[in-house]
């Protein structure tokens, strides 16, 4: 998508137009079902995605973060069906996914339905019973751009499957569950800050997780008269998940090599002393690790206090760090962050920096509301000039966690 198609009634300025937009999502998705099924649903719930203001590759090292839920969502729509299968339709792939519910779950194809697949096996494990249904996914999540796609789908699953069982979990179990699904079902060894935004989020807040406690706190970011612009890169480089997992087995290797329980328990101080008898490559990591973590609570305070353009600083550094400390940017991400920073505070970009795991997927800025336009154009004109791609460019506010917007208690 082109800046330009970035019109002025698309701005997320009221909530009523992010309620408009995302029944226009669940209006599809129970259009199709009542085609696919020749019925009508019984249940609808709806999961965000996330985007992460600043702190990467910190979660999985006990360490902290500052992401957001998305006002763009996942929309689950179901109905009674056979007591022991589970049928999934997909629009966005197009595909159906059928899941026997006898005997253990397994992996499966498509890939996409081992997301709910674990899901299922995780309130099998609790001795939670999971009754046959039939359910039509829709979603506005980007696939591919390190937003969480997954997470969004395995959160509104696990949302579905507490409607249709009756049981509702504590909400860090659900968020654990759902990890541990990603972990067995889809072979990716994320942390625990995707499904916990994607179930804690709260509208007009972003989420401070400590992920060695699992504290949450809300910090505010509801000023009117700033946005925050979501650029995918619409590039996704192959070896992007060989990376990811490449990069927690250096942290564990730099762990045990330190004597620590993990990098939280490292300060820049410790770091020093310990740089001589660590290999260079692992320095880099965990000093990435170790400032990254300062420059989270560092923009806390800072927005806590208004000072946006402090915050912007750190997200340029947060940039930087991946870069060159911890290796997980791409000339593509680096297009859009050099873009930004050429634009500087003068044109309303406070700060930019790559969000999600790396090697593709998508940066946010964080930009005065009034020049959201101008800015995506001059991001877009840049990105396409250098790299012959066009970026998918779109606002989002801090959004709410997992919802139920309808049960049979309701009026669908």
């Amino acid at each position: 998508m082109r800046a330009a198609q970035l019109t002025e009634d698309k701005k997320p300025n009221s909530n009523v137009a992010a309620t408009a937009a995302y029944g226009v999502v669940a209006k599809r998705a129970v259009d199709l079902y009542r085609k696919i099924y020749s019925e009508s649903p019984c249940w609808a719930v709806a999961a965000p995605g996330r985007v992460n203001l600043i702190g990467e590759h910190t979660d999985y090292n006990d360490g902290f973060v500052l992401p957001l839920a998305l006002q763009q969502r996942t929309v689950l729509v179901a109905g009674d069906g056979d007591d022991h299968e589970v049928r999934l339709h997909s629009i966005t792939t197009g595909e159906t996914a059928t899941i026997s519910l006898r005997g253990k779950i397994q992996r499966g194809e498509p890939a996409w339905a081992n997301y709910v697949r674990g899901v299922i096996a995780g309130f099998q494990e609790r001795k939670i019973q999971v009754s046959g249904f039939n359910a039509v996914i829709e979603s506005e999540v980007p696939l591919g751009g390190g937003l969480s796609s997954s997470a969004a789908l395995e959160v509104a699953a696990a949302t579905l499957i507490e409607v249709i069982s009756g049981r509702k979990l504590d909400p860090v179990e659900k968020a654990l569950l759902c990890q541990k699904a990603e972990h067995d079902f889809a072979g990716v060894p994320c942390g625990i800050m995707d499904p916990f935004v994607s179930i804690f989020g709260r509208e007009g807040n972003l989420l401070l997780l400590d992920c060695r406690s699992r504290a949450t706190e809300f910090v505010p970011l509801s000023n009117k008269d700033l946005a925050l612009l979501i650029i995918n890169t619409n590039v996704r480089h192959k070896h992007a998940d060989g990376e990811y997992a490449s990069r927690r087995e250096q942290c564990r290797k730099a762990v045990r090599a330190l004597g620590v329980t993990s990098l939280r328990d490292m300060t820049v101080t410790k770091l020093r002393e310990a740089q001589p008898g660590l290999e260079p490559l692992l320095y880099r990591r965990v000093r990435h690790v170790v400032a990254e973590n300062n420059r989270v609570l560092e923009a806390v305070r800072a927005l806590r206090e208004g000072d946006w353009e402090r915050v912007g600083r750190l997200m340029y550094a947060s940039h930087k760090s991946l870069k060159a400390d911890y290796e997980v940017s791409c000339r593509e991400l680096d297009v859009v962050v050099n873009a930004a920073e050429h634009l500087g505070v003068k044109n309303g970009v406070f700060g930019c920096r790559m969000t999600g795991g790396g090697f593709g997927g998508c940066a946010i800025a964080l930009i005065k509301a009034d020049v959201m336009l101008a800015v995506a154009k001059r991001i877009t004109e840049a990105y396409e000039r250098q790299t012959g791609h066009v970026p998918f460019i779109f606002p989002s506010q801090p959004g709410s966690g997992a919802q139920v917007l309808s049960c049979p208690q309701k009026d669908f």
